[in-house]
């Protein structure tokens, strides 16, 4: 029998080892000691073992066989098993030895992805005194996925993850939508644990959530083949990615190529090794958003420019494209990332040599992103020279974005699929909630994106995994007027997405956010609403509009009850538009049992209704349950 240390120490060496040396079998990654199993369907479990061997399993009072493969590999597909809040454990053995896992439990298994506001924790959210105080819950177990990204899918995570019981201390920066839809779902059937799974990175792009199939789906398989290859040798991917980086470069400035010739440039002393927000009297204190060259100039000895070399710059933030006397040797985004590239012989000469960086800034600081201490080029005869404090910058006027590598870190393809949650292996789930999308406004197609996302769990984790997608809350500026919204415009993408699919549920959050905070805190809320979606409680959707007479009447489906207009005798926040953008306007619309019934003005022949179009709208549409309706576009049917 394993110690859990020893355990994850097995596992460890099961991913770096050859399959014959795998002393005792181990399941993957997302098993372990108090887990939750999923009930109710196939009982999978994967891992690896002896090559070719017979591994047995022995759960819930009953034993099963299957035999690995040639690489040690195996799935395991046993009965259903019922809910059961009395610790259990799980022992699987081959002619190596045998793994006990301890104290599981078998009810249901949720993981809940996205970005910053499915991140934000417990200790963030509202009346957290109280609610850390009635935390502790033997039977919710939660699961924390260690942050990184890979350019292909891998078996293990960063760093060793455990399984442990809601208890105060280890509920506190566990994700609180999540968090707070287990306890719901517990208060409506104690009996049935409930396994939570935290996988989650502030500000990641949809994209960067693709298993394999589903980025080649929506982006071709050319990117698939720049991630297998920067998986190989990053130095070659970025010679194969760099022409769209130079190609839009020379859109932007004019046909300039500063990297063959930086004496195109204004070059400027840095001010101080740091954020370039602090430069003061630069314009970049005021104005970060930009693109800007960063150059340093090193003599090497004729030993030095020997053979290969590498050269450190520390981490950028956000984005680099780094030269060595002109050729590029490494792209790279993520504002934390250390960024180390390796520099042929070819590109280094005795003497003097010129290091450029062209840095982008999207968002906030930007720039150097510590101190000096990492920056050094170390040669292939060891020697390391420290690249210091003392560089050199030159602003531009290329304000736009630079095109996004399928590797960098917050928008690869796939990259926090591959190391986020391909590791969590063949494991079934109850649901999958999601929430995200403040990223990916303004890109179109966000139902497709969603379609993607949902294909690929149920790829993983089973096909009777339920999607619950919360609608983004409102951010941002009130509006006395119609508009146009990239925000409402995301929202009507999650609608038809979450539509477009049988066995998901939109769960809107568009009244409980707060227009001037990104994050709002009201995640207990949310995860009550999370929890009746996954119950199958109806929410609130519309379902059509159509012109009768001097009206159009919009219904819908998921209202429990009927209708309620809260604080006035109106709806705040419907529109009857044309075809054209521009021409919406706010009309009186009556709430009458599941539908709208709006007075279309005279002389107007509107096409579509729309209601709570804007990036913070003011909501007061629910139903008899209280939930809101959300915000959507619906086209009008003659």
């Amino acid at each position: 029998m394993t110690p859990p240390a020893v355990r994850a120490t097995a596992l460890a060496l099961a991913l770096l080892w050859p399959a014959a040396a795998l002393a005792e079998p181990v399941l993957d990654a997302g098993f372990g000691d108090n887990m939750v199993l999923q009930s109710g369907v196939p009982l999978t479990l994967s891992g690896r073992a002896e090559p070719s061997s017979q591994v047995t399993i022995a759960v819930a009072g009953e034993t099963f066989s299957v035999r690995s493969d040639a690489s040690g590999s195996f799935i395991a597909s046993l009965p259903a098993q019922a809910p059961a809040a009395a610790p259990q454990s799980l022992v699987i053995s081959d002619a190596s030895g045998s793994t006990t896992y301890s104290n599981i439990l078998i009810g249901n298994v949720f993981l809940c992805g996205g970005q910053s506001n499915m991140e934000l924790s417990v200790e963030r959210a509202l009346d957290v005194w109280n609610q850390l105080r009635l935390a502790p819950d033997d039977g919710i177990r939660l699961l924390m996925v260690p942050k990184t990204t890979a350019p292909v899918p891998q078996t293990a995570f960063a760093a060793p993850v455990a399984w442990k019981a809601a208890t105060s201390e280890s509920v506190a920066p566990f994700s609180a939508a999540c968090f707070y839809m287990a306890k719901a779902l517990r208060r409506k059937d104690p009996a049935v644990p409930v396994g939570l799974i935290h996988s989650n990175w502030g500000g990641s792009a949809a994209r960067a959530w693709y298993d394999p199939e589903g980025a080649k789906a929506l982006e071709g398989p050319r990117a698939l083949e720049l991630l297998d290859l920067y998986a190989r040798d990053p130095y070659v991917a970025t010679q194969a990615f760099v022409p769209q980086w130079f190609a839009w470069w020379r859109a932007q400035d004019g046909g300039r190529e500063p990297w063959k010739n930086s004496a195109l440039l204004d070059w400027k002393p840095i001010p101080k090794f740091s954020f370039w927000n602090e430069w003061k009297g630069t314009g970049l204190d005021t104005a970060p958003r930009a693109n800007v060259w960063l150059r340093k100039i090193i003599t090497l000895t004729p030993e030095q420019a020997k053979g290969e070399g590498q050269l450190a710059i520390g981490a950028i933030d956000d984005m680099d494209l780094t030269f060595v006397n002109g050729h590029p040797v490494g792209y790279t985004f993520g504002w934390g990332v250390e960024r180390t590239y390796r520099v042929p012989a070819q590109h280094l000469k005795p003497g003097r040599n010129e290091i450029l960086i062209a840095a982008n800034n999207m968002w906030d600081t930007g720039g150097f992103f510590a101190g000096p201490e990492p920056l050094a080029f170390t040669a292939a005869n060891g020697e390391r020279v420290p690249l210091g404090a003392d560089w050199e910058y030159a602003q531009t006027q290329v304000t736009d974005i630079p095109p996004r590598a399928p590797w960098d870190a917050n928008a690869g393809l796939g990259v926090m699929h591959n190391a986020m949650v391909a590791p969590l292996g063949k494991m079934k789930l109850a649901g999958v909630a999601w929430y995200q999308g403040e990223a990916d406004i303004g890109q179109g197609a966000y139902d497709a994106k969603l379609a993607a996302l949902f294909a690929g769990w149920r790829r993983q984790f089973g096909p009777q995994t339920r999607m619950l997608v919360v609608q983004l809350a409102d951010f941002g500026e009130r509006r006395s007027a119609p508009v146009e919204s990239g925000w409402a415009q995301l929202r009507d993408e999650q609608r038809l997405g979450v539509a477009a699919d049988a066995n998901a549920a939109l769960v809107t959050a568009i009244d409980i956010g707060e227009p001037t905070d990104i994050h709002p805190a009201n995640k207990n809320d949310l995860g009550k609403r999370l929890a009746a979606a996954f119950n199958t409680l109806a929410m609130p959707a519309p379902e059509r509009a159509k012109r009768e007479g001097s009206r159009v009447t919009v219904s819908f489906t998921g209202i429990v009850g009927a209708l309620v207009v809260q604080g006035g005798p109106y709806p705040l926040g419907v529109e009857l538009c044309g075809a054209a953008p521009g021409t919406c306007q706010f009309v009186i619309a009556r709430a009458e049992e599941n539908r709208l019934l709006i007075a279309v003005p005279d002389g107007k022949t509107p096409t579509r209704v729309r209601y709570a179009w804007a990036d913070a709208p003011v909501v007061n549409l629910v139903d008899g349950e209280g939930m809101p309706v959300p915000g959507f576009e619906l086209g009008i049917a003659p």
